[in-house]
């Protein structure tokens, strides 16, 4: 598979994360953080295992990837739980604005700082970009000074680092198929949540609730993880770590769009205006070419 086609399948991935923003804030509803994180990774790897299978991916692992596997599991599992409780008690709207605005900021951080270089001008104006056209876009320029410094949002903050230390620990793992790797990560992740954290109770439980919880599963599993986080994980093994992690830039926009149609939702100048600044990052710090990505390789 192409590079360029891996750009566009980003654009994709982006818009199915935006709309599992929607759907983890109806879920909260249903079931706590623990039994939410393990059906979540529990459905994932039941529908990843024929996926692997019919693409005759090599399940096979060597020493380094399996440690790279459990790291990668724990550090999933923690941020899963806290983005769920961050959702479920802080202010939803900043919470995604500040996770989407500092994970890519924290990743060019992080390698910056493993690899003992410095952010580019360029990059550097690219990510202060994309920033302030998330925060434009979520109009932060009204919110209540007590919502955004509330307590409830250090989950946020503890998911804007986590994840940035997961696409590279992904990264890293250059030996096994990305998939592959993201199918024992939620093979391990959904095992320990059920052996310390949920409990056969809960089988029963989800059989009785109604078609609209069922709807949301299907959206934070086949769509935003199934497809779009492994859809992700691949890229970072193909594009770079950092410039997969420029694409979360697009989530609120998909958030706020998937709002406006199925919630009928108004999208404003702000949303419009924000939208054009994160592309013109994403193009900034991907070295995007717009003609070469329909091409044919």
């Amino acid at each position: 598979m192409s590079k360029n086609l891996f750009h566009i399948l980003m654009v994709f991935a982006m818009v199915f994360w935006g709309a599992s923003w929607i759907s983890t804030k109806v879920l909260t509803t249903y079931v706590n953080e623990y039994e939410l994180v393990f059906l979540r990774m529990g459905i994932c790897f039941i529908t990843m295992f024929p996926i692997i299978y019919f693409y005759k991916l090599s399940f096979k692992f060597d020493f380094k990837s399996f440690l790279l596997i459990l790291v990668a599991s724990v550090v999933l599992t923690f941020y899963s739980i806290v983005m769920f409780l961050g959702v479920e008690h802080g202010t939803g709207s900043f919470g995604g604005a500040l996770v989407t605005t500092l994970i890519p900021i924290n990743t060019f951080i992080i390698i910056a700082i493993i690899n003992q270089k410095s952010i580019s001008l360029k990059h550097s104006f690219a990510l202060i970009l994309g920033a302030f056209g998330v925060l434009n876009m979520l109009n932060i320029w009204n919110f209540n000074l007590n919502e955004i410094f509330s307590k409830d949002n250090i989950y946020f903050l503890i998911a804007s680092i986590l994840w940035p230390i997961l696409t590279i620990i992904t990264a890293k793992a250059t030996k096994i198929n990305a998939m592959v790797f993201t199918f024992y990560t939620y093979i391990i992740s959904s095992f320990t949540l059920y052996l310390f954290f949920v409990d056969n109770t809960l089988f029963t439980k989800i059989i009785n609730f109604d078609s609209i919880f069922w709807f949301n599963i299907f959206v934070i599993t086949i769509l935003s993880t199934t497809f779009a986080t492994s859809i992700y994980f691949i890229g970072a093994s193909k594009l770079g770590a950092k410039e997969v992690s420029s694409y979360i830039f697009l989530v609120p926009a998909s958030a706020l769009i998937i709002g406006a149609i199925f919630l009928g939702e108004k999208i404003t100048y702000n949303i419009v205006i924000g939208t054009i600044f994160t592309i013109i990052a994403i193009y900034i710090l991907n070295n995007l070419n717009i003609f070469k990505l329909f091409r044919k390789n």
